[in-house]
């Protein structure tokens, strides 16, 4: 019974916005920071065009490593932010170390959901979508009230591209509003700007 207790917690706790870890979680949490530290570095040296954490050079023909100048510009909103495949990976290691990434992971999900048109593939990935992040008890489940959670599963059987629309917006405000202004004032995001200052000099 007390494994079940503290499993039921930790769900809880990732239910929510990006609650803070608790005294349980403080090792991993240094785990995770030291990760990022490394990620970072990635982030900053990696040129490869195979790499998924490249910028999108399709509209400028320029070396895909980062600059301070565009580091700053995803301190303008979370919409501009997740508009660059660096800061949205920058965004995402900001997550997995507060134990809270599947907000952005239900979001790309949406995204990708809305690029289908064929009902068959509409289908297939409602139900992935709702199989991975809405259902009790999901692997990885996102905090949704009742109606809009409800309103998911009447569409499931014949789902339309605004299927999970509610439920998006809802989870990039949680990010928005919470999450995202965290992001802009934590350690990695400064060592970012610091590092890409560095190397422009």
């Amino acid at each position: 019974m007390r494994e079940n207790s503290t499993s039921l917690s930790s769900q809880s706790m990732a239910f929510t916005d990006c609650m803070q870890p608790t005294d349980l979680f403080t090792e991993k949490k240094g785990i995770k920071r030291k990760n990022w530290r490394n990620r970072i570095r990635f982030l900053l040296k990696k040129n490869s065009s195979q790499s998924m954490l490249q910028t999108d050079i399709t509209n400028r023909n320029r070396s895909s490593r980062l600059t301070a100048d565009e580091i700053n510009q995803w301190a303008q909103s979370l919409d501009t932010l997740l508009s660059y495949k660096y800061g949205k990976a920058a965004f995402c290691i900001f997550l997995k170390s507060e134990f809270c990434e599947e907000n952005i992971e239900f979001w790309t999900a949406c995204e990708d959901f809305r690029n289908h048109t064929s009902s068959k593939d509409l289908l297939s990935k409602a139900n992935s979508i709702y199989e991975e992040f809405i259902k009790n008890e999901a692997p990885k489940e996102i905090n949704l009230d009742f109606h809009t959670k409800n309103a998911i599963i009447q569409s499931l059987h014949e789902p339309t591209t605004t299927s999970f629309l509610a439920a998006q917006r809802k989870v990039y405000s949680l990010m928005e509003n919470n999450s995202y202004p965290r992001f802009i004032h934590s350690d990695l995001y400064r060592e970012l700007c610091a590092s890409a200052r560095r190397q422009a000099q």
